[in-house]
């Protein structure tokens, strides 16, 4: 059985991905056990996750993340810890966000240049863009 998910549920994936701790190693199954824990028991796969471009984005950005960014300086203040992963939580998402920003304004660019050259057929507008020529000139 397929599982689709709602906007709200992805968007709490994604949440749970930004906030994800830099202790905890980020797979597929430690990502689909938390979501099960944050959204009531709901049992997911990865594949159901795979099919959402959003949580795919929000992924690979975190998996890189964690690769090269340095682990937070232990504090012994706990405010002060939970103010920095906080930070961390909010950096996170800042990039994820600017990432699916850009990937939209391609897309609307695409989308814009399809239109203007035929109908508004959905299936003609998500058509990639041609690639450009910069050798050549016409006059």
């Amino acid at each position: 059985m397929s599982v689709y998910l709602k906007d709200k549920d992805v968007e709490i994936i994604v949440e749970i991905i930004d906030g994800w701790p830099n202790n905890k190693k980020l797979t597929w199954q430690n990502l689909l056990l938390a979501t099960q824990m944050r959204l009531g028991g709901r049992l997911y796969t990865r594949q159901a996750f795979a099919r959402y471009l959003r949580i795919q984005r929000a992924f690979k950005l975190k998996k890189e993340n964690l690769k090269t960014g340095p682990p937070p300086p232990p504090t012994k203040s706990i405010p002060l810890q939970k103010a920095l992963e906080r930070v961390k939580r909010l950096k996170s998402e800042n990039q994820r966000l600017k990432a699916e920003n850009h990937s939209l304004l391609e897309q609307f660019a695409r989308w814009a240049y399809n239109a203007h050259i035929r109908g508004l057929d959905l299936e003609y507008l998500d058509r990639p863009l041609p690639n450009i020529d910069r050798q050549k000139t016409e006059f």
